[in-house]
């Protein structure tokens, strides 16, 4: 392991929920849940809580986008079924989702990190690898004055982790939340990483999480402890191997500062099942919408598409996607239905439809020069 290495992993504290609460400051320490559609957007004056929807009071199938640390310790968290949450924190705020404001507060806090620091991976829309190896500064001092930039500029906190790689830092980052500062050393590791539960390694999952743990493997300890040959016997050679490194500590993956997207999607979860036939209005708007959008999002970021792909889920949750190439570029939202029609029709629409989605692959930079789309005819199921 390069004990050289600074590599800091920032993640905004409960980034969405807390740029809500820069709107709405009086629900400051309470239970806030942000997610689902029909939760209502409170405008105007000042609001008192007792003036805002309840998670109580919400009917439909939305998830939790993310709750405040008041709600997490209720034992809401993000991905949960808001009517399974409100069985838990039935008096909790909801407050509906508005990812034009979550994204505008990204933009100002990566460019508040690139101010003190210029080298960073972007992770998402709240969360990068930075690279201090390369700056003259005390390490605790550069962290400080990073974590000092991004309150300064978007009134938000963060919370940072640095250490020798990106495996480990992304672990420290997540012990001292919310506006938490971890440094870590290679020595560290068997004190700080050992003790902690092996689901703290990103990648591995609910189902390792679970093998793992009817092997007598709970902590990342105990998983360092397991020789390699036997985690290859039941995990198999690459997943084996890649479980005696990470419970080391060891992780040689560089930042990567630029990178071009592989693929993008958009997709929608429907407030209630809907068939092919009976709603076959609705479906269709849905999925022309989806097509615009993602048109939307190719020009927004100078790309083409040569595959595109559908997403079906039903109503009993069976996920089922079907892919399509084509020789030609395409850029427009009605080149991009034709095709995605296509797949479409590849796909058994007998049953109810709960989700619906659009991929567009194989993505490279748009030239000047563009070639029309194959001439499918737009002969689709709804």
């Amino acid at each position: 392991m390069n004990d050289n290495r600074r590599i800091a992993h920032l993640d905004m504290d409960a980034f969405f929920a807390s740029v809500e609460l820069l709107s709405y400051p009086q629900l400051r320490g309470l239970p806030v849940v942000v997610g689902g559609r029909n939760a209502a957007r409170i405008t105007g004056h000042a609001r008192e809580p007792g003036e805002f929807a309840r998670l109580r009071d919400y009917v439909g199938r939305g998830v939790v986008t993310t709750s405040t640390y008041e709600a997490r310790a209720l034992g809401v968290f993000s991905g949960m079924g808001l009517m399974k949450s409100a069985l838990l924190a039935p008096d909790a705020i909801l407050l509906p989702a508005n990812f034009e404001a979550y994204r505008h507060y990204s933009r100002l806090f990566k460019s508040a990190v690139a101010s003190c620091a210029p080298l960073i991976e972007d992770r998402g829309i709240d969360e990068i690898y930075i690279d201090l190896s390369a700056i003259n500064q005390e390490t605790i001092t550069l962290a400080r004055s990073i974590k000092q930039a991004v309150t300064r500029d978007t009134g938000l906190t963060c919370s940072i982790g640095v250490a020798p790689n990106k495996l480990l830092a992304k672990i420290c980052s997540d012990l001292e939340k919310p506006d938490g500062l971890t440094v870590l050393s290679a020595d560290d590791i068997p004190t700080r990483i050992w003790p902690l539960p092996v689901r703290k390694v990103n990648g591995i999952g609910p189902k390792a999480n679970e093998k793992l743990a009817t092997l007598g493997i709970r902590t990342i300890g105990e998983l360092a402890a397991t020789d390699a040959p036997e985690l290859v016997r039941h995990f198999g050679r690459s997943t084996g191997e890649w479980l005696a490194r990470v419970a080391r500590g060891i992780d040689d993956r560089p930042l990567v500062t630029e990178s071009e997207p592989k693929s993008i999607s958009r997709e929608t979860t429907f407030e209630r099942d809907l068939h092919a036939r009976h709603d076959r209005a609705q479906l269709s708007e849905v999925f022309t919408q989806l097509c615009v959008r993602l048109a939307d999002d190719l020009r927004r970021k100078g790309y083409s598409s040569r595959t595109v792909g559908v997403k079906v889920k039903y109503a009993d949750f069976r996920v089922l996607t079907r892919d399509l190439s084509v020789h030609q570029d395409l850029t427009d939202a009605t080149e991009i239905r034709k095709v995605a029609g296509e797949c479409l029709k590849r796909v058994p629409l007998e049953q109810r439809i709960r989700l619906l989605g659009v991929r567009l692959g194989a993505l490279h930079p748009l030239g000047e020069n563009r070639e029309s789309a194959l001439p499918i005819q737009p002969d689709l199921p709804f």
